[in-house]
């Protein structure tokens, strides 16, 4: 479908798809027929670029106002006030081909617990299912076009069901419109990513496009009943008509009852439809009881047949890499943890507590780039929870490291070191383990590398912490 023509200039948006030979965001991926999407990013404008693409064959420019093409260019020109959710737009209706159920996890910690879980839950229930967030890449929420080409080979390959991470910072771009997402899950909100964010508010806000704006309006948004944005959220979905599905102890659908630790197994009785289930679930910390019944609530969202199969598969569930993942030789016990937050440190720190019988031993950093804010109020937590703290380095990117420990060190007293090569503080922590003591290893999780100066070095808190389990016992 085409519109009228002022010059080069076509808005508001309405082209014929189907004359694309392409879509891209970055110039030197255009070709003859593309459009081009001359975005202004973080560290490069593409506007800066429209010139290369022009040259390199493309048909049309998409932009802000204030973008003009030269008077010789044959090429159209689309103006938005809001470029980036045109171009998603648009690679969704280029792409066309999208998985018939797809679930979008928001909130500031518990997203890859939640759409992992899903992911194993749904494959346990016979769905051809496909995760992507955190552990998967470098970004937690893919840009358009890879985002809209792995789903495009998805439903070619068969694949119906998928999970996927909504990061604040991806729908502040939004990435994910375009996305038929017929399921949004919110976990937490708490302090972070403030590096990005203006304030809490806007964070906020942020997160809650996933629901005011993504969300189809036949999807199901699934909520946690027990966190204060909890009336905020539903009033957003409330206006929009979309259906509510609340867990957690103030749940209306999936409310949680008890939860009694046995070991290394949580049961944790429910209440769903007036019915009392107990589920022995193969997880620390009360916040993964939180993360699978959110889970739960997904799984039965859009199809709540698969209730009685779903409980059933919570009994055999795996944690993510790197999520309170133990290491375990002999009588010591360690974890590793991408806990990296202050809400998320005192989470996993409260939950070993009960696991504890002699000193919680911890070591951590804060990253560098980030949200600076939160380094003295981490250190506060782990100062006042953990028995031992180690503070060392953490991805300190472009800042100076011994800065950043200074800053987490600022409110911390008691039983504190400071051991700037995380190697060496991993090692000093497994030397001060008696039998019963209890590790925790924060910040890194999954990841296989520390960022210092720009550059990505090898490195694995879970090897690390067996290689010093290793040569101690």
């Amino acid at each position: 479908m085409k519109r009228r023509k002022e010059g080069n200039v076509l808005s508001p948006i309405n082209i014929d798809i189907k004359s694309l030979k392409g879509v891209a965001q970055d110039n030197r991926q255009v070709k003859a027929g593309y459009l081009f999407a001359a975005l202004q990013g973080e560290h490069a404008d593409g506007r800066d670029y429209i010139d290369d693409a022009l040259k390199r064959g493309a048909s049309v420019i998409l932009s802000d106002k204030s973008v003009r093409l030269p008077e010789d260019s044959k090429a159209i020109l689309i103006t938005e006030d809001e470029p980036r959710q045109a171009f998603s737009h648009i690679v969704a209706d280029f792409y066309q081909k999208q998985p018939a159920h797809i679930l979008a996890v928001g909130g500031t910690n518990g997203k890859t617990s939640v759409a992992y879980f899903v992911n194993q839950l749904w494959t346990a229930l016979g769905k051809k299912s496909f995760y992507y967030g955190t552990i998967s890449g470098a970004m937690t929420t893919l840009p358009p076009v890879l985002m809209h080409e792995m789903l495009a080979k998805l439903s070619e390959e068969g694949v119906t069901h998928v999970a996927l991470e909504a990061s604040s910072q991806g729908l502040d771009h939004y990435r994910i419109d375009g996305v038929r997402v017929n399921i949004a899950a919110f976990t937490s909100f708490s302090q972070d990513h403030l590096d990005y964010h203006a304030d809490m508010e806007t964070y906020l806000q942020a997160k809650l496009r996933l629901f005011s704006d993504v969300l189809s309006d036949n999807g199901v948004a699934v909520l946690n009943a027990d966190i204060p944005e909890y009336d905020r959220i539903f009033a957003v979905c409330q206006v929009r008509g979309v259906r509510v599905l609340s867990y957690g102890e103030k749940g209306q659908d999936i409310r949680l009852i008890s939860n009694e630790i046995s070991g290394d197994i949580q049961k944790v009785e429910i209440e769903v439809t007036g019915k009392r289930y107990v589920i022995a679930l193969p997880l620390v910390g009360q916040f993964q009881v939180m993360n699978a019944l959110c889970a739960l609530g997904c799984i039965i969202a859009h199809e709540p047949q698969n209730f009685d199969a779903a409980i059933s598969a919570l009994e055999s569930i795996q944690p993510v890499p790197g999520r309170l993942q133990a290491i375990v030789n002999g009588a010591f016990h360690a974890y590793v943890d991408y806990a990296h937050t202050p809400d998320a440190l005192e989470n996993v720190l409260n939950a070993l507590r009960l696991h504890t019988q002699g000193r919680l031993i911890c070591v951590f950093g804060c990253g560098g780039d980030r949200d600076k804010n939160k380094r003295a109020v981490m250190g506060e937590i782990v100062a006042r929870l953990a028995d031992i703290a180690i503070v060392t380095d953490d991805n300190p990117r472009s800042e100076n490291p011994a800065a950043i420990r200074k800053q987490v060190l600022s409110q911390m007293d008691g039983d504190v070191h400071e051991i700037a090569d995380r190697g060496e503080a991993i090692k000093f922590a497994v030397q001060q383990m008696n039998e019963n003591d209890i590790l925790l290893v924060a910040g890194k999780g999954h990841e296989k590398g520390q960022v210092v100066g720009g550059v990505s070095h090898p490195f694995d808190d879970v090897c690390e912490v067996n290689n010093a389990l290793r040569n101690v016992v």
